[in-house]
């Protein structure tokens, strides 16, 4: 039976729900469409295995990489679970997923030493015997004997494979993988050094799985907001999103700005891309000019389009930011072609000599006031012959801070040749997120000048 996921829409009818050619964004205002909702999707579960993981020195990678491919098989991954080189509890960790999960896929531990075990306690759990399959052994040997080096005997054990299980060649590596069908479960035993698991899961992992998976699409969108809170995002965008099963949306928070993800789960692309768009139209109807980008492009890159498109030019001149946001701006490519030049002037010496602020001012506000903020941006713009220039100056702490004047305070300016436009700040947080903040805000402030 198909269930209507489409109810009331009166957001449609928001002014700001209109076509939108400033920020990028594409869509349209039409009627809302209906979609089935597709069967659930396959649950999987990836286990890391190695005690080297759970060390502060490295970093489990593969599952980060795995999730983003099953995802796009339209695979959805329940749990990932690092264990270390422990028998018992890794047995424990494999029953359980293979109860709960439809798809199971381990990463590492098939190497030729004493810790690596994943292949015996697969094994053991799964019931079958482990063999030693000559033809994979010739290939080591082969392998070995092209380096001009004998094979270490114990190398034999990564020519051990399970009954019935389909080899998974490893063309980068000594340590072939295993696939198993075991009642519903797919199991997948993979190398764990990424330039052999990658191209193993690629080649001979993904066509299986997709087979398994059917003609499902699973089609995302990320749009990116600043200058709202998470709570502030999800009483505007809930009303929305709560209404679709499909699409389903998360709300992450990630260095001061807020991502919204689509993902909805179709069988025809076409659809699945105006149903993003139905959704993508309301929530812009609500976040309007908070939303920058409906992409994975970042804030720098569309400040950047921005500037290019309008043939204009910035300097920047930070005081408590230290050059972030300059290098924010050239983390770019091409960002030559508006950035001109960029100053750190953190005492009140520099201020004078290289942005021209005047003694009086400085003694009269002080340093972090609204106007050094707009002396600085005058100043730079004057220096460097730009359309814009931009001056950040505040708190970041931890230290510094007064009542008047608390950490986490920041004035920024940008001037134009129609003036100067000053916005005060008080951020939350440590240094580092302080000054984060600023240039988020400061990149902002050129944005919505230029859009």
């Amino acid at each position: 039976m198909l269930r209507n996921l489409c109810g009331p829409v009166p957001l449609w009818q928001s002014p700001y729900a209109k076509m939108k050619s400033d920020l990028g964004f594409k869509f349209a205002v039409c009627s809302p469409v209906c979609f089935p909702i597709i069967n659930p999707m396959l649950n999987a579960e990836i286990i890391a295995i190695g005690s080297e993981m759970l060390t502060p020195f490295r970093v489990d990678t593969n599952s980060l990489w795995l999730t983003e491919r099953l995802n796009a098989l339209g695979i959805d991954v329940k749990l990932k679970t690092v264990v270390g080189d422990d028998e018992a509890r890794l047995e424990e960790t494999i029953r359980d997923a293979m109860k709960r999960s439809e798809i199971v896929i381990s990463t590492g531990g098939l190497g030729p030493t004493e810790d690596d075990i994943t292949r015996k306690i697969f094994a053991q759990v799964l019931k079958r015997e482990l063999t030693l399959n000559e033809e994979i052994l010739e290939k080591l040997r082969a392998r070995f004997a092209k380096r001009n080096m004998p094979m270490p005997e114990i190398n034999a054990r990564q020519a051990l494979v399970m009954n019935n299980a389909d080899i998974l060649p490893n063309p980068n590596g000594t340590a072939p993988g295993m696939l198993i069908q075991e009642g519903k479960c797919t199991v997948v035993l993979l190398p764990g050094p990424p330039r052999e698991m990658r191209p193993m899961f690629d080649n001979f992992v993904a066509p299986v799985l997709k087979q398994r998976v059917g003609d499902v699409l699973i089609l995302r969108r990320k749009l990116t907001l600043f200058g709202l809170g998470e709570s502030a995002v999800d009483e505007l965008a809930a009303p929305i999103y709560t209404k679709y099963k499909n699409p389903s949306t998360t709300i992450l928070f990630k260095d001061g700005q807020i991502e919204l993800h689509l993902t909805v789960q179709v069988t025809n692309e076409a659809e699945g891309r105006q149903l993003l768009d139905e959704v993508t139209a309301q929530l812009y109807g609500v976040l309007g000019d908070y939303l920058f980008s409906q992409s994975d492009d970042t804030l720098e890159q569309v400040v950047g389009a921005l500037l290019r498109q309008h043939n204009a030019s910035v300097a920047t001149a930070e005081s408590c930011t230290g050059g972030l946001l300059a290098g924010r701006l050239t983390e770019v490519p091409g960002s030559s072609d508006y950035f001109i030049e960029g100053v750190v002037t953190y005492s009140n010496e520099a201020k004078m000599r290289m942005l021209g602020v005047s003694q009086e001012l400085l003694a009269e506000h002080g340093a972090v006031s609204e106007p050094v903020a707009c002396a600085m941006a005058e100043g730079v713009r004057k220096l460097a012959g730009t359309t814009l220039g931009i001056g950040i100056t505040g708190i970041a702490g931890p230290g510094g801070g007064s009542e008047e004047k608390p950490v986490g305070l920041v004035y920024m300016a940008l001037a134009s040749e129609n003036g100067v436009t000053a916005r005060k700040f008080i951020f939350p947080g440590d240094r580092q997120f302080i000054r984060t903040l600023a240039v988020n805000a400061a990149l902002d402030l050129i944005r919505r000048k230029l859009r």
